[in-house]
């Protein structure tokens, strides 16, 4: 025997590779950097396992790895989509902000959010280009009881109706164009003009685009106005409501669409073409009666751990 050999030292084998690389971690490292990595291994050595992945394979997938990272600029972050692409970006969503039932649930944020959107008074038109249908916004923000919140801030913000937010087109668009906050009243209502959104597709000219079309999918998502709803004491609501009748709510690119989150929409008389509906429920922390678990999902069904 090699008297160099350490002694119980077990190396790599492809039955044995999970346990060949977590057991090279350190002592006193951050536990949960330890909880979180042995699983990434795990699951990342039964996947190539499973597939029986091949060396050209995984060259092309360090090859695409590095051409999602290249094409990543402070304007353009192909990474996040790919998470969202792939439905990491909602699962992670899901997990983190499980509501009670009733609750507005939430969705993905998105890429075009814009910090301090000027505030404006109920009724107020945000759409400042004068292009699309005219479009009223309303509905009420409540808790989960059904009282009406005063002082809630409302953050919107929508694409065009050429299917491009306002900072996608910084030289063709009015700044502000389709965003706007608004503070409820005592009666909890909100109510504003902009446009009936229409679907459009995500970046598509890069590494997740190509993806895409190897995969036989479409980059669209459907018509939706983005919601940030904010009020003290009660959990923020990061969320979309969705077009009714809109031939990509069966199929957003990024899996963001929930049955509860698409609202109606009705053609009315006058300059107004559409009007929308839309009730927003908060639930304060510590509420019970949500989504369940991961606990209660790995029961149902232990192969989810």
């Amino acid at each position: 025997m090699n008297a160099t050999r350490k002694e119980g030292r077990r190396y790599f084998s492809e039955a044995r590779s999970v346990e060949a690389v977590n057991e090279r971690m350190g002592d006193g490292i951050d536990p949960r950097l330890a909880q979180v990595m042995a699983k990434l291994v795990e699951h990342l050595h039964a996947f190539a396992k499973k597939v029986e992945l091949t060396e050209e394979e995984w060259a092309f997938g360090i090859d695409f790895l590095t051409r999602t990272g290249q094409i990543c600029s402070p304007e353009r972050q192909e990474f996040i989509l790919l998470s969202d692409t792939l439905g990491l970006s909602m699962l992670v969503d899901a997990i983190n902000n499980r509501r009670p039932h009733g609750a507005t649930e939430n969705t993905v944020f998105g890429p075009f959010h814009v910090a301090d959107a000027p505030l404006r008074q109920m009724g107020d038109d945000i759409c400042l280009d004068g292009k699309g249908e005219s479009c009223l916004f309303e509905g009420t923000i409540t808790d989960t009881r059904g009282n009406s919140l005063e002082g809630a801030e409302l953050d919107v913000w929508s694409d065009n109706a050429d299917g491009y937010y306002d900072v996608q087109q910084p030289d063709i668009q009015p700044k502000w164009n389709n965003r706007g906050r608004f503070i409820t009243g005592a009666d909890g209502r909100y109510r504003f003009r902009g446009i009936k959104p229409v679907s459009y597709p995500i970046p598509d000219d890069g590494p997740v685009g190509k993806m895409l079309v190897a995969l036989g999918r479409h980059p669209n998502r459907p018509g939706h106005m983005h919601l940030l709803v904010k009020a003290d004491g009660y959990h923020t609501i990061v969320s979309h409501s969705f077009v009714e009748g809109d031939e990509y709510l069966d199929d957003d690119t990024v899996f963001g669409v929930k049955e509860s989150l698409i609202a109606t929409y009705e053609r009315v008389d006058g300059d107004t073409v559409w009007r929308s509906r839309f009730d927003i429920v908060m639930a304060r922390p510590g509420e019970t009666g949500g989504t369940p678990s991961q606990a209660a999902l790995t029961a149902a069904d232990p192969g989810t751990a």
